[in-house]
């Protein structure tokens, strides 16, 4: 890709990737952000053993309270970024934040089931305007290099989800509910990060808008086009189904089968999204090189073997295996996002709205299903049946190929 020498006096509507530079502080304040906002959202199923105990719940229950914050993060989140890309709102990053700080701070003071599922609700809420928010500046500071700012953005995220499990087993399982507070520290630090990235958001508003008009270069009629988005998002379905098996469900497999302790698990659950962390950065840059199809052939069906194995493997290669699934699943949704925008240039923040908020429902729908199916037929059948879903990767033949301009 060429480098920007060109005049400033070029035409804006060009909005090329040139036409503004890389700004890696940018980025990596969006990621910081990313990170503290995931680490505090996997408080919620880091604790599910000990509100199961205290507060006798099902798994359907469990279920329910994932169902609950993935569906108030899905569902808005499209709506937002639908919304912003029109009508640009720089303050609401911050205002979202907030949303989330009194979430994470009713999550350690309420005693009831219906408190927890509001509790729940309103961190969802900070997530359905975060994402889309922060994943356009991303791609605003990006120069171009979209597959790496999505990549960085998302990675942040990933790590947040990692060190969430460590830190909730550290704090809150030995010490008790209440420490869930401590969290509200992380949700006032990152206040603090998207009020500024709000104000670097608000001073470039002209480059969002010049880059807002871009016009689509790949040549596919709408229906091609609208072929190609539902294929992507039933990959995402297939890949956000087997995720919840493991964010909801892996630490109950562990004790069921291996008799392994709470913190033990956990420590096993933060190796799986640490292997996810590492994918993601991955996928992005990747498939800036070799092109996002790839990447997604790659990621989703490539790890199908693996997921069929897990079920029938002893403790050591159940860890090991949950690794290789985690590093390969993981690498696709940058690239699924990237290709999503390439397709509908011009809608940044509502495609990614779209595909965060297909990634939280999804990812919803499928815990409280799941949790429904080991309540009927035990844990272990879930991750049988789950094994298969990876199979859907097939689906990228359906993909078209799209060269960069």
């Amino acid at each position: 890709m060429a480098t920007s020498n060109a005049p400033t006096s070029a035409a804006p509507s060009a909005a090329s990737p040139q036409s503004s530079p890389l700004v890696m502080r940018i980025i990596g304040a969006c990621a910081l952000a990313h990170l503290i906002n995931d680490l505090i959202q996997s408080v919620l199923p880091s604790i599910y053993p000990m509100l199961k105990a205290n507060y006798g719940l099902s798994f359907t229950q469990v279920g329910l309270i994932t169902l609950t914050f993935q569906i108030t993060a899905s569902l808005l989140q499209p709506w937002v970024g639908f919304y912003t890309d029109r009508n640009p709102k720089p303050y609401l990053l911050p205002l979202g934040t907030i949303c989330t700080l009194v979430g994470i701070v009713m999550l350690a003071f309420v005693g009831s089931f219906p408190m927890i599922l509001l509790a729940a609700a309103l961190v969802g809420i900070g997530s359905s305007t975060f994402h889309p928010e922060t994943s356009r500046i991303a791609r605003l500071a990006s120069g171009g290099r979209y597959g790496l700012a999505q990549s960085t953005f998302q990675v942040g995220g990933n790590a947040g989800s990692a060190f969430g499990p460590l830190l909730a087993a550290a704090l809150i399982i030995p010490f008790g509910q209440g420490n869930v507070a401590y969290f509200g520290l992380f949700a006032l630090f990152a206040l603090g990060v998207t009020w500024m990235l709000s104000q670097w958001y608000r001073e470039h508003l002209n480059l969002f808008k010049a880059k807002k008009g871009g016009q689509a270069t790949h040549g596919l009629s709408k229906r091609r086009v609208t072929a190609a988005l539902v294929v992507l998002g039933l990959l995402v379905f297939s890949k956000y189904f087997y995720m919840a098996s493991f964010t909801s469900y892996f630490t109950f497999y562990l004790i069921e089968k291996f008799d392994l302790s709470v913190a033990s698990s956990q420590l096993h659950l933060f190796l799986f999204l640490g292997a996810v962390a590492a994918g993601t950065f991955f996928g992005g840059p990747i498939g800036d090189k070799i092109g996002r199809k790839a990447v997604i052939w790659f990621s989703i069906l490539g790890v199908a073997p693996f997921t069929l194995m897990l079920p029938y493997v002893d403790l050591f290669w159940t860890t090991v295996l949950s690794v290789i699934i985690g590093f390969i699943l993981a690498s696709a949704f940058s690239a699924i996002v990237v290709f999503a925008q390439e397709l509908v240039p011009g809608n940044v923040g509502m495609i990614a709205g779209v595909f965060f908020g297909l990634m939280f429902g999804f990812g919803g729908i499928g815990a409280a299903l799941l949790g429904h199916l080991a309540d009927i037929h035990g844990i272990e059948y879930v991750y049988t049946l789950c094994s298969f879903l990876p199979l859907f990767g097939i689906l990228t033949v359906l993909l078209p190929n799209t060269k960069k301009a």
